[in-house]
């Protein structure tokens, strides 16, 4: 069996046949992470952050980028997940809570945009299958 048909299987078994990105299926998602995962868990992003995307790609002034990180979540920062909330009202992704480790401030990121930091760790595994089921389906 492929690691596609494994999540495959973790999917159904978190929100049954109907997978499509849905405030149901999300508030099914919300659940299980909540009762899955224990907090503080320490998590980094996947890729750069929306408002990093210039300055990553280029073309962007890097020493702004370097001052604006200081104010704003990075995708190489490390953070401490301390909670799941609901989605914004305007968004399809849950909400994370979390508290930056080099300096403790704290963010709201969405959730499908970070990862665990312990790869081996059920904690990665239930992440990563809930950002590809939150950006694929």
């Amino acid at each position: 069996m492929s690691n596609y048909d494994d999540m495959e299987k973790r999917l159904e078994t978190v929100l049954g046949s109907d997978t499509e990105v849905c405030s149901g299926n999300l508030a099914k998602w919300r659940g299980h992470l909540l009762k899955n995962l224990t907090f503080p868990l320490r998590v980094t992003g996947t890729e750069d952050f929306l408002w990093e995307e210039p300055y990553v790609f280029g073309g962007f002034d890097a020493d702004e980028y370097e001052e604006l990180k200081k104010t704003n979540p990075s995708y190489k920062d490390q953070f401490d997940l301390l909670g799941i909330g609901k989605p914004r009202a305007d968004d399809d992704d849950l909400v994370a809570k979390v508290r930056r480790v080099s300096d403790q401030k704290m963010f709201k990121i969405d959730l499908s945009c970070l990862r665990a930091t312990e790869e081996k760790a059920d904690a990665y595994t239930i992440l990563d299958d809930y950002s590809v089921w939150q950006c694929n389906y």
